[in-house]
């Protein structure tokens, strides 16, 4: 954040004021103004006032990469696709593929879009020689990003979408308003992102009525529309759905034909009723074990056992409001994350979960408003990153511990818990967000604004 200065000294001084008064006057304002010019930007912390003359700007400095993008009708979930450029890759400029739903005005003008960020280059350092900032432009000297995208049409908004791939098929499955979940194949998609001309005949093809695309397979058996979807990463094709009924099914691939096809247990797991089933998270280990929440309740269900007797584990009594979202932690299964309608974070420990609830491990309230989105890092066990309605993504690590001998200038500062490493803001009412996993610590964000693309220096 940086001062604006201050107004010009009015040069029309009243005539009955003499000129030493005139004089010490212009010496005085001209001393003040050449002091706030000088001073240095001030760190800005979210839900402090403005004062007048104050504006926010990005510190480009603490990014390594950032970029907006705009889809049109806002983009409420999305997914990333995993694709064949390689892991761990850190040299600039990055492609990424992803998987968007919209949510726009109209339900039948909805689609699933596909699509193809590249030309995403790194953010220069001035203290860099000229070779190095070479690596960060493309091939023809430009720092333009580009993005490609491949429509599918989809009744009614997205409520979520998620991507798994089966073998070498690349899929999302998608929950819509209308109550109903579909699975697509998106390698048609994924092919004509790569080629310009394809891409045209594809956009001319999908003009034309729906395009002649349809979902691989659909379940209508939910009561109501729902939000909780997630694929299980140990039991592929697995797939678990929850409404706003509170029931959850489970889907099974079936190897029983030639084409794709999915079992789905008409059996749900219904003890959420008649709350709302916001998420799910399947664990990452164990093929039949899956998380999910309700109001301010977590469960873990074992769907070895009938639906009656399938929740083994329970918390609750933390959140003060609804929990949104949740994270299984990838690298440390023992760990979830939480975020829920009272800005609050918590971080539980499954092992102390019981029947009569536990506490969690760590409890941050940084957000000023509803937690809506917080994903575990796929590689860093201990960092996660959140988002929310108040216009903010942050950045955190449980493994630093406060220094008492470090000490910091801005009393402000020190309100801010130790573990919090980055603030993000530019985006409004951000909804959803995902670390790349094959560009490490590269974050992606939706919000009603559009996409955020960036890598900050903290991770």
């Amino acid at each position: 954040m940086e001062c604006e200065p201050l107004n010009e000294v009015n040069e029309d001084l009243e005539e009955n004021d003499n000129d030493s008064n005139n004089e010490d006057s212009m010496e005085s304002d001209e001393a003040e103004e050449q002091e706030d010019q000088d001073e240095e930007p001030k760190v800005y912390l979210p839900g402090k006032p403005l004062k007048s003359g104050e504006e926010l700007v990005v510190d480009k400095t603490a990014y390594r990469m950032l970029h907006h993008a705009q889809s049109g009708a806002p983009c409420l979930s999305f997914d990333v696709i995993l694709d064949g450029l390689g892991n761990n890759r850190e040299n600039y400029p990055l492609s990424m593929y992803l998987v968007a739903g919209t949510q726009a005005a109209k339900a039948h003008v909805n689609n699933l879009l596909v699509m193809k960020m590249s030309n995403l280059c790194g953010i220069k350092d001035d203290s860099d020689d000229e070779s190095d900032n070479d690596e960060l432009e493309s091939e023809d000297g430009t720092n333009t990003p580009v993005m490609s995208v491949a429509p599918i049409r989809h009744q009614g908004c997205v409520n979520r979408v998620r991507y798994t791939k089966i073998g070498e098929t690349n899929l999302a499955a998608s929950w819509s308003e209308l109550g109903r979940v579909h699975i697509w194949n998106l390698e048609e998609q994924l092919k004509v992102l790569d080629n310009d001309e394809l891409l045209r005949a594809y956009r001319k093809k999908c003009e034309k009525s729906d395009g002649g695309i349809k979902p691989l397979f659909s379940f209508k058996g939910h009561l109501s529309e729902g939000y909780g979807l997630d694929w299980c990463s140990t039991d592929i094709g697995t797939l678990a759905s929850g409404d706003c009924k509170g029931n959850i099914h489970i889907w099974h691939l079936s190897n029983s034909s030639s084409s794709a096809t999915w079992h789905v247990d008409q059996r749900p797991y219904n003890s959420h009723a008649p709350h709302s089933v916001e998420d799910i998270q399947w664990s990452p280990n164990e093929r039949h074990v899956l998380a999910s929440k309700y109001s301010s309740i977590i469960k873990v269900w074992d769907t070895r056992a009938s639906p009656q007797s399938a929740c083994m584990l329970t918390t609750s009594g933390t959140h003060t409001a609804d929990i949104n979202v949740i994270s299984w932690n990838h690298k440390e299964s023992q760990f979830l994350v939480s975020g829920g309608d009272d800005g609050l974070i918590c971080v539980w420990d499954l092992r102390q979960f019981g029947p009569n609830g536990s506490s969690p491990l760590a409890m941050f309230k940084q957000h000023t408003a509803p937690v809506t989105t917080v994903e575990w890092h796929p590689e860093e066990a201990t960092v996660f990153a959140s988002g929310g309605a108040d216009d903010q993504i942050a950045q955190w690590d449980l493994s630093v511990e406060a220094d008492q001998s470090e000490e910091i200038n801005s009393g402000e500062l020190k309100e801010l818990p130790p573990q919090l490493l980055f603030i993000h803001q530019g985006q409004t009412d951000i909804k959803e967000l995902h670390w790349h996993p094959q560009c490490p610590g590269a974050l992606i964000s939706t919000a009603h604004s559009g996409f955020n693309i960036f890598r900050t220096i903290s991770v």
